[in-house]
C-alpha cells in the first residue's frame, strides 16, 4: 500500500479527524502505519517545546512509535496561514527540506504512509513554493476530504480538478460532517444531505472512503476510531 498525501477543501475540513481514522482503521487490520504532518501551525508550548494537537494524533496512530519531531519538522505558534507564522518565526520552509525529510520516511515502507498537508491544496509554503508541490515531488496520489458544508460542492469539485490537472492520482475522497449548523435530523435537511453526498459521488473521479458523522468530542484516540467505523482504506492500485 503506498503512502497517500491527505488534503482537505479547505481550513478545518477535517483532514485529521479522517488521517487518524484511517491510521486506526489500518492499525485495527494489523498493518504498519505513520502518519506525518509536515508543517502546522496553531501549536502550543510545551516543556518539550512547540506541539501541535493535529501532529500528536497523527503521532498517537504510528505503529511502530517515532518521535515526534519525525511527525511534525516544522511546528508554529500562530493560528494562521503556515507560511505567514514561519514568517513571524524568521523561518523559511522551503520544498528542497521538506522532500529531504519526506524521503527517507516513505523508504520506511510502512503498510500505510498519510502525509497530511495545512489547509487546502494549494496553501503556500513561502512566496515561491506551495504544499501542493511535495505530493508533486513524491508522485503522492491523494486522498481529499470535504467538509460536509454550504459551498461544499464547488470546492470539492475546484479541487479534485486542480489534482488531476497536476498529474497525480485522486485515489479517493471521504466526506467530512463538520458544520454544527447542520443537524440533518429532519427528513428533509436528511434527504438534501443524501441528495449532496450523491452530487459529490457522481462528480468525483475517485470512489468515496466514507463519510465520517459528527462524533461527540472525546481524546482523540476515542475519535480516531470512530472515525475508523466509517472508512475504507484506499486501493493501492
Amino acid at each position: 500500500m503506498p503512502a497517500y498525501f491527505v488534503t482537505g477543501t479547505d481550513t478545518d475540513a477535517g483532514k485529521t479527524l479522517a488521517s487518524a481514522g484511517l491510521l486506526a482503521r489500518a492499525r485495527r487490520e494489523g498493518l504498519t502505519t505513520l502518519g506525518l504532518k509536515p508543517i502546522a501551525s496553531g501549536s502550543e508550548t510545551t516543556p518539550d517545546g512547540l506541539r501541535n494537537a493535529d501532529a500528536l494524533a497523527l503521532q498517537a496512530e504510528s505503529v511502530p512509535a517515532v518521535d515526534y519531531t519525525t511527525i511534525n519538522p516544522y511546528a508554529f505558534a500562530p493560528a494562521i496561514a503556515p507560511h505567514l507564522a514561519a514568517r513571524r518565526a524568521g523561518v523559511e520552509v522551503r520544498l528542497a527540506d521538506l522532500t529531504g525529510w519526506l524521503r527517507p520516511l516513505l523508504a520506511l515502507e510502512r503498510d500505510l504512509t498519510l502525509v497530511e498537508g495545512a489547509g487546502g491544496w494549494r496553501v503556500p509554503l513561502n512566496d515561491d513554493e506551495d504544499l501542493a508541490e511535495l505530493a508533486l515531488a513524491m508522485e503522492l496520489p491523494v486522498i481529499l476530504v470535504v467538509g460536509l458544508r454550504l459551498g461544499c460542492l464547488s470546492h470539492a469539485r475546484l479541487t479534485a480538478e486542480a489534482i488531476t490537472a497536476s498529474g497525480l492520482r485522486l485515489a479517493g475522497w471521504i466526506g467530512s460532517l463538520v458544520d454544527p449548523g447542520l443537524s440533518f435530523d429532519a427528513a428533509a435537511d436528511d434527504a438534501l444531505y443524501q441528495d449532496n453526498l450523491a452530487t459529490l459521488a457522481r462528480t468525483l473521479p475517485a470512489p468515496c472512503l466514507g463519510v465520517i458523522p459528527r462524533l461527540a468530542a472525546d481524546a482523540p484516540a476515542a475519535m480516531a476510531a470512530a472515525a475508523a467505523d466509517h472508512l475504507e482504506l484506499p486501493d493501492a492500485h
